[in-house]
């Protein structure tokens, strides 16, 4: 009897989605510098080694649910009408997105809060979002067929104004909820790039 690779490649992905839970509640409730890899495998039911078949650290593991964000932001930015422009197309494909979750997504609240306060996921984050990008402003400039400046502008404008309504909301805006922000802070945005 064998595996088939449907039933393979999904326990490799409960395997993962186990591995990253485990990480982020450990370090959200004990703080990142106090768990170690041991305590994030034992928690995941895994071993060190499988740990590591998976992740690189524990910053990687704890950071992985950003990684499958942005994947699904370029999906959903990817998805839209094909002439749909690129500034339209990324505002509806965020209203898709958050529209998803529950408000707010309290995973990825977590991950927002323990990157503020720890440098190695900061860093992680930063980088990811260095990707994000690239990958969003190629997306773009496919989509609008301009390969120029603009398309890489605006990614970085877009997910600028993301963090900027995440900040807002975190810290003074919690009556309104988090999607609303979000959409706010776009609109403002997009005003400098309507067609």
């Amino acid at each position: 009897m064998t595996t088939t690779p449907g039933l393979r490649e999904r326990k490799k992905a409960e395997t993962r989605q186990a591995v990253y839970k485990a990480a982020l509640n450990l370090v959200a409730e004990h703080g990142f510098d106090h768990v170690t890899v041991e305590a994030i495998a034992d928690a995941a039911n895994v071993s060190r080694r499988t740990f590591f078949n998976y992740f690189a650290d524990k910053a990687d593991a704890v950071m992985y649910g950003e990684e499958q964000r942005h994947l699904r932001i370029l999906a959903k930015f990817r998805a839209r009408p094909a002439g749909e422009p690129g500034w339209p197309a990324l505002r509806a494909a965020t209203e898709d997105m958050y529209r998803e979750f529950d408000e707010p997504d309290r995973d990825w609240i977590l991950r927002v809060r323990l990157a503020r306060r720890h440098p190695s996921l900061l860093a992680r984050q930063l980088a990811g979002l260095g990707a994000l990008e690239k990958e969003l402003a190629q997306a773009i400039a496919e989509r609008d067929g301009d390969f120029g400046l603009r398309p890489r502008v605006l990614a970085g404008a877009y997910l600028t104004t993301l963090r900027i309504a995440t900040v807002v909301w975190l810290e003074e805006d919690q009556d309104r909820g988090l999607t609303e922000t979000t959409l706010a802070a776009l609109d403002e945005l997009g005003r400098s790039f309507q067609d």
